[in-house]
Formats: C-alpha cells, structure tokens, sequence
C-alpha cells in the first residue's frame, strides 16, 4: 500500500469540486459555497468530539476522516493552500504551545 497523504487528499478535493459531476459530494459542496462548507465541517468537528468523548475509537476514525475532508474543503473554498497550513504548523515547532499562543495578538 502507498502512503496516502493530506496532499493526496487535497488534489483529490481540488479534481473533483471543479468535475462538473452532478454525482460528486465535492462538487455539490463546492458549489453550496463556504457557509455550507463551513457548516459541514462544524457539524464534523462536533462528531468528533462526541465520539472521543464516547471512546468509541472506531467512531473517532470515521468523524475523523470527515472532518479532514471538510476542512479540506473549507480551505479549497477559501483559496488557501494545505501548504500554507502546513507552513505555519512549522513555524510554530521551535517553541513551546504556551510560548506560541502568548506570542499571538490580542483581540
């Protein structure tokens, strides 16, 4: 098996919300716009959460999943790259969570 990667996952979401497929979630979502996507993903995100709460693990892959693409969709709609997320998830390596989060601007 290859690695699948979020890259991989990023194409596959660009490729299929510009298809034209009347059959393709993506592009459905694609063309609701970003308060539907945004939405979704919300509604993801809270699945999530339930199911790691729950310990239900199984569950927790699953919302998991759905929660990534929908992000991934959300950022498509957005026009940002996975690249710049990973650029500043980077960025933000070389010092501590508590050093990073006081380092923000306020408001």
């Amino acid at each position: 098996m290859t690695e699948f990667s979020l890259s991989d996952l990023e194409k596959i979401v660009w490729e299929r919300a510009h298809s034209g497929d009347p059959d393709s979630w993506t592009a459905k979502l694609f063309a609701r716009g970003i308060d539907k996507a945004a939405q979704k993903l919300g509604e993801e995100a809270v699945e999530t959460v339930i199911a790691a709460v729950k310990g239900d693990k199984q569950a927790l892959v699953s919302e998991s999943a759905d929660l990534i693409y929908h992000w991934l969709v959300v950022l498509g709609l957005s026009e940002v790259p996975l690249s710049d997320v990973l650029k500043e998830l980077e960025s933000r390596t070389g010092r501590s969570g508590i050093a990073e989060k006081a380092s923000r601007p306020k408001g």
